[in-house]
């Protein structure tokens, strides 16, 4: 199909730089025959620069897909770390929540569309119910440090936000 337009085009093209040279040298004193080489340089050089552009746009055009493409893989993946970081903030261990602080906190710093999600989440823990009585048995080993280490993140990012979460 493309090359049943390419040709019917660089028919058109042909007949249309003929007439026009034919008119040029009709009009001329005394008339000169009109010259096919000039004619086929004038359409190749039409039909190559029509090529040219239609290059381009298939070129920006795949650009963008790979771009849209490159966009969704990333949402994909960050998708995939704020899903388990949060599955690790609700661990019961506190070495896992910490990690969890943590990869929340980096998660935080590299994506963000999605950044105050991130801290509402660490700021939601913060809110939970918490026993800080060792004795008592609803208190959870660890969860003093990981409150702390909450505070302690956040504090350090509202005080310089270039800081690494490292």
């Amino acid at each position: 199909m493309a090359l049943i337009a390419a040709g019917v085009l660089g028919w058109v093209i042909y007949h249309y730089v003929y007439d026009h040279f034919a008119q040029a040298a009709a009009d001329q004193k005394p008339p000169k025959p009109v010259n096919i080489n000039d004619v086929l340089k004038a359409t190749v050089t039409a039909l190559t620069l029509i090529g040219a552009v239609l290059a381009g746009l298939y070129a920006y055009r795949k650009q963008l897909l790979a771009e849209g493409d490159a966009h969704r893989a990333d949402a994909s993946q960050l998708a995939e770390r704020y899903t388990t970081a949060a599955e690790q903030l609700g661990h019961d261990q506190a070495a896992v929540r910490l990690a969890g602080v943590y990869a929340l906190a980096r998660l935080a710093d590299d994506w963000e569309e999605q950044r105050q999600v991130c801290i509402d989440v660490l700021c939601a823990y913060l809110r939970m119910p918490y026993e800080p009585d060792p004795t008592a048995p609803e208190h959870k080993s660890g969860e003093r440090e990981v409150r702390q280490t909450i505070i302690r993140v956040i504090h350090d990012h509202l005080q310089d936000p270039d800081t690494s979460t490292a």
